[in-house]
């Protein structure tokens, strides 16, 4: 390192602070620059107020050299301000969840799961809560076609999808010319894989071409793409028929949207949770056979715990995000909602692959066998996490016991003693600058939830995070991924609660899988809505509950033996299904 002669550092601080007050070039096209005038008050005085945020405290005199520094910085924020990026200019930094010198996956892609062959349901009802292996099955021995299939399922989301205020928006035009492509296809011989002919649905925040995508926020109720999503475009050659847009809280927030609260089909009076809403609701009520949703911090697994639905939540990298709103470029993922863990694969299989217009996205082959089974599998626990008498608590005990009897080896487990919260850093700061815009032009005033905790005052006091704490934050990350690393190298799956401890937290920011499962019901009073508004009926009600699994980076599929094995021990709470 060389040492800087003081004078010359003196020179070079006033050289920048010059520098900044000159007039600043402008961009083509660009909207004008809002600046502080040369007298802005960048004084000692400033510097003191702002040490209260950072959280630091310095001298008289450095706070009077510090003044020219911060005035230089905020004219090149000012100027960096004047490039209008968008949606597609992730950050040069990217997020790779793989430790150096270290394998992951499989290595090759080999999905076996036949369809049934079971006889036709009479009722409508019993059709559409079928699992994608029966529908496929049906549709492949012309009991069905996809023309009726899709019909069914349009008319559920105008039905029960109004009561459930899950639906963006039905497709119906693209919906029937879809279905009978399929139809045409299997008529001639075709097959285009397991989701041919399957109605599906979307999380409004994956653009759909000349459909509106409105991420459920009143700024953006005009919005509509001119191209599809890199995964809508998969599900079209897979053959599945795309039926609705389903909500999303707004921003990928909650449950609360521009069009109300997506509603839980196991109890109207409590919302769906966030922020795959409509999927988790659509699938737990049979509108749709299959959903994708999207998750950030929990917006997979909590809808799917709400819901009592499968959610699979697949390693960061492993589908791309392509044409779908940005909130987190190091942190989003794209993952399926389903009725099954086995539905779950065959849908990932579908939308995962490389893309080489999103950085994040690494080539993983994905392999599952239906016929193995977790006999010798070392499967981690944390014990502090299944402490309690109350109901849940039970049932989680019951999932590990589940898990014994199917042959696992359980191995206890530990999490070092580390700062976890500091890793929500990076969410904040990255959310903050995906909608900057909103923030600037004070777009967010037309959202309507205005709490504390709300996207609006988040994304303002994100401001005030430092970059030396972003870049420590990051370096933190390094060092839990590390120590979940550490843990996978003794165990195949951890399982656990789904909000217990800092999982959820460290697992989205080290970029592992996990599948959530239904293990069973117990009785409890409605949650409040996202924005805190109590129920107008308090009656406790057996709601779903499930656990999660957590797997190994790009090892879906043994993540999927675990999901398979629980399913099959709770074969009574599988079958249940929402009265709506």
């Amino acid at each position: 390192m060389s040492v800087v002669d003081p004078h010359r550092r003196s020179f070079l601080l006033a050289s920048m602070a010059l520098a900044a007050c000159r007039k600043l070039p402008e961009t083509p096209g660009a909207a004008p620059v809002t600046t502080p005038p040369d007298d802005a008050g960048f004084d000692a005085a400033t510097i003191a107020a702002a040490e209260r945020v950072a959280g630091v405290r310095y001298t008289e005199a450095e706070r009077g050299a510090m003044a020219l520094v911060v005035a230089a910085g905020v004219r090149r924020a000012a100027a960096r301000r004047t490039l209008a990026l968008t949606d597609d200019d992730a950050p040069a930094t990217r997020f790779d969840p793989r430790l150096p010198g270290r394998a992951y996956g499989p290595p090759r892609t080999e999905i076996r799961v036949g369809f049934d062959d079971v006889p036709l349901p009479r009722a409508d009802d019993d059709v559409a809560f079928a699992p994608l292996r029966q529908q496929g099955g049906w549709l492949r021995r012309r009991r069905i076609t996809a023309v009726r299939l899709a019909e069914l399922h349009l008319d559920r989301l105008r039905t029960t999808g109004a009561r459930l205020s899950c639906v963006a928006r039905t497709t119906e035009d693209l919906a029937r010319e879809q279905a009978i492509a399929a139809d045409r296809a299997f008529a001639r011989g075709a097959d285009l894989g397991p989701l041919h002919g399957i109605p599906w649905g979307c999380k409004d925040i994956i653009d759909t071409r000349g459909i509106a995508t409105t991420w459920g926020a009143e700024p953006f109720a005009g919005r509509v793409p001119d191209a599809d999503a890199t995964v809508v475009e998969r599900m079209h050659r897979a053959g599945a028929v795309l039926c609705a847009k389903l909500t999303t809280g707004a921003l990928a927030y909650g449950d609360l949207w521009d069009g109300g609260v997506t509603r839980n089909p196991w109890n109207l009076h409590e919302g769906a949770s966030g922020s795959s809403a409509g999927p988790a609701a659509a699938v737990a009520a049979g509108l749709v056979g299959f959903a994708i949703g999207s998750e950030t911090l929990g917006s997979i697994v909590s809808p799917s715990m709400r819901c009592g639905v499968t959610g699979l939540r697949p390693t960061f990298g492993r589908v791309p995000r392509t044409g779908c709103m940005p909130l987190c470029w190091s942190l989003d993922k794209l993952g399926p909602i389903t009725r099954s863990v086995e539905d779950a694969l065959w849908v990932l299989a579908a939308m995962q692959g490389v893309d080489d217009r999103d950085p994040s996205v690494i080539r993983a082959p994905l392999v599952y066998d239906g016929s193995d089974d977790v006999r010798g599998l070392r499967i981690g626990w944390f014990p502090a996490h299944f402490e309690g008498d109350d109901a849940t608590a039970r049932l989680d005990r019951a999932a590990l016991d589940a898990l014994r009897r199917r042959g696992a080896t359980l191995v206890e487990c530990a999490l070092p003693a580390l700062p976890y919260d500091a890793l929500s850093t990076t969410l904040l700061a990255e959310a903050a600058a995906a909608f900057e815009p909103l923030t600037l032009g004070d777009d967010d005033d037309a959202l309507r939830w205005q709490g504390a905790e709300a996207w609006p005052n988040t994304f303002r006091a994100a401001r005030f995070i430092t970059a030396i704490d972003l870049v420590n934050a990051e370096r933190l990350r390094r060092v839990v991924m590390r120590a979940m690393q550490d843990i996978f190298d003794d165990v195949a799956v951890i399982v656990g609660p789904s909000f217990a401890g800092p999982m959820l937290l460290v697992t989205n920011m080290t970029g592992h899988p996990c599948v959530v499962v239904r293990t069973g019901f117990a009785m409890r009073t409605p949650e409040p809505s996202t924005d805190g508004r109590p129920p107008e009926d308090t009656t406790p009600f057996a709601a779903p509950h499930g656990i999660t699994a957590w797997g190994r980076l790009f090892d879906e599929g043994t993540l999927a033996r675990v999901g398979v094995a629980l399913e099959r021990e709770f074969v009574e709470a599988q079958a249940r299904r929402p009265m709506i």
